[in-house]
């Protein structure tokens, strides 16, 4: 893959009810995707991997926990590992790498949402699609908030009625960071709409 061809990246940030939740979305991304997509599911060390192989196992995008040093990809879903922050950096011919981040927790948690979507400003993207759906919490907020200040994003928050818990899609709403919200069954193909196929 050439270099700068990834111009858009899709983060979907959960946590309470967020597996059931990403079985529901992550299989009506298409395998052709025009954009890599990164997870940030909060869920301990050991735990993800097993989320990975199941969504990719139900889904045609292929699905895998993120590996330290790996180069992003179109049409491929990255989770963030367990116990570990997710953040992203150019390597020196400009490519997207994965790198873990072993800082300390924040808000309790690791990996954090707040930490990926705060880090991914630096990239200079054309569009970063920004996906919030069921769990506790706010966190997401302030990364987003942080991250459109610096970048073209498109937040989607997933619908009250349709969430586990309704936090952390509720912070992105009462603070006006939404810019759709939709029921969970219409966000995979929503997302798939805006980034659009290679």
């Amino acid at each position: 893959m050439s270099v700068n061809t990834i111009r858009k990246l899709v983060i979907i940030a959960s946590s309470t009810g967020g597996p059931k939740a990403l079985h529901r979305v992550i299989p009506k991304l298409s395998k052709r995707l025009d954009a890599p997509v990164v997870i940030v599911q909060h869920m301990p060390k050991g735990f993800t991997e097993t989320l990975a192989k199941r969504l990719d196992e139900t889904s045609t995008i292929k699905v895998t926990e993120a590996v330290n040093g790996e180069v992003l990809e179109k049409g491929h879903v990255y989770l963030a590992k367990g116990g570990t922050h997710l953040t992203l950096t150019r390597n020196h011919i400009g490519e997207i790498v994965v790198c873990e981040d072993y800082s300390e927790p924040v808000n309790g948690l690791r990996p954090c949402a707040d930490i990926t979507f705060a880090n991914v400003a630096s990239l200079q993207l054309e569009q970063v699609i920004c996906t919030v759906l069921t769990g506790m919490g706010s966190d997401g907020y302030e990364g987003i908030k942080n991250l459109r200040m610096k970048q073209k994003t498109y937040t989607i928050a997933q619908h009250k009625e349709t969430c586990v818990v309704y936090g952390m899609p509720k912070a992105i709403v009462e603070h006006n960071l939404a810019d759709q919200v939709l029921p969970l069954e219409d966000i995979g193909t929503k997302i798939t709409e805006k980034v659009g196929v290679f």
